[in-house]
């Protein structure tokens, strides 16, 4: 799993320059790392081309890449929105705002992600969708039967197991980037507040005209690189019996024991799909930088 350190743009420390001069410096600054990565996936890909086993494997798990990319999007999405309002919560004034958001980072910080994702996908949606029952109850009672006959036609059977993985890992996430949009809207001096205030804002006017935007625009390469590690992540939902790719490379390999065809293939995706959007985020980083 990722490790998550809320640290944005603008309090990181400043690139460290190869050292060396010359040839020797131009060697430095080849990412060896990298070549290594690449000599690996280009033997991966040739032997995928080159065996049926392998090409075999491939054409059974890429089937779960459509789930896989979908998963991570949706939930990552409804993360960046939990976020941004715990994140708020963590820094407001107001003390039931404030203890409830700083709650809600601690529980998820301290229990393994593996057990949330068991926790709200088998335990947390069934008592929502029991308070949703209760509610609808409550609303018919009242005389409000349109709205209540709907909350209290709601089953655990209606919730696919898709949709409670991506809650699951949208409020797991939530709780991360909520450090993250923190720390971004900490980064921006106070005197950007009071300027704002001294313009005639108000507190929230400032706050969503002024300092949001930068602090955005500070954490973007940490939201970028925690995307990277919720598509790692998301091989956790295959617990739930979602078909990832994890989860149908799994069915693959117990159904035909071929468990290096299935977990080499597996491996080279995951290794593809995070280098690339790694690429993606490093050059975007490599844009602000140049743009500040």
């Amino acid at each position: 799993m990722a490790h998550h350190t809320a640290r944005p743009l603008a309090e990181s420390e400043p690139a460290l320059k190869p050292k060396g001069k010359g040839a020797g410096k131009r060697l430095v600054e080849i990412p060896w790392w990298f070549i290594g990565i690449m000599v690996i996936a280009l033997w991966a890909a040739f032997t995928i081309l080159t065996s049926a086993n392998y090409r075999q494997a491939f054409s059974w798990i890429i089937v779960g890449i459509t789930v896989t990319i979908r998963t991570s999007l949706a939930a990552y999405a409804i993360a960046i929105v939990l976020g941004l309002i715990t994140g708020l919560g963590r820094i407001s004034s107001n003390v039931v705002f404030h203890n409830a958001a700083r709650m809600y980072v601690e529980l998820v910080r301290g229990i393994p992600m593996l057990v949330l994702i068991f926790f709200i996908a088998l335990v947390g949606v069934p008592m929502a969708v029991g308070v949703f029952n209760s509610l609808g109850a409550w609303l018919i009672s009242i005389g409000l039967e349109g709205l209540g006959t709907t909350l209290t036609s709601m089953s655990n059977q209606a919730v696919p197991m898709n949709i409670r993985a991506i809650i699951a890992l949208s409020v797991t996430y939530g709780a991360f980037l909520a450090e993250i949009f923190r720390a971004g809207i900490q980064s921006i001096g106070r005197g950007q507040m009071e300027a704002a205030r001294s313009l005639g804002m108000s507190n929230g006017g400032a706050m969503r005209y002024v300092i949001l935007p930068q602090a955005i625009r500070n954490v973007l390469p940490a939201l970028g690189n925690d995307f990277v590690a919720m598509v790692k992540d998301s091989s956790l939902v295959s617990i739930l019996a979602v078909r990832d790719i994890t989860q149908v490379a799994r069915l693959y390999a117990g159904s035909t024991f071929r468990f290096r065809e299935a977990y080499v293939t597996l491996s080279v995706m995951y290794l593809t799909m995070t280098l690339v959007l790694s690429l993606a985020v490093q050059q975007f980083e490599r844009r602000l930088r140049k743009n500040d």
